[in-house]
């Protein structure tokens, strides 16, 4: 009997000895893999951080490009009234020259029928 529970201790205590071995296995692979995981996690979170940082310098030089568009065609577009009120007023000149010279052709054909 002695014999017999001693051989069950020893077998039990290579199952447990087994069974631990197991753990510690089991628990190495998994610390590996939450080491490799959060690896990869930082990783994807500074090629994210880079993206948005790429993407952000790109939005800011193109924001720049379109505020000296703008401020260019707001010059282009004063310069343009500008230059409209200049025709306006060399229209008025010469409509009212024309008017003169129509006056003035009209009292020389007058004097020219009499």
């Amino acid at each position: 009997q002695l014999h017999l529970t001693t051989s069950e201790k020893n077998e039990l205590a290579r199952s447990l000895e087994m069974v631990q071995n197991q753990l510690q296995e089991k628990e190495s692979e998994i610390k590996r893999e939450t080491s490799e995981y959060k690896d990869r996690l930082l990783q994807a979170e500074k090629e994210h951080q880079d993206a948005l940082t790429e993407a952000n310098r790109k939005n800011e030089v193109e924001i720049e490009a379109c505020h000296e568009k703008i401020s260019s065609l707001e010059q282009f577009i004063s310069s343009q009234k500008l230059e409209i009120e200049h025709l306006k007023s060399n229209k008025e000149q010469l409509n009212n020259s024309l008017k003169e010279a129509n006056q003035a052709l009209g009292e020389l054909l007058k004097t020219k029928v009499r």
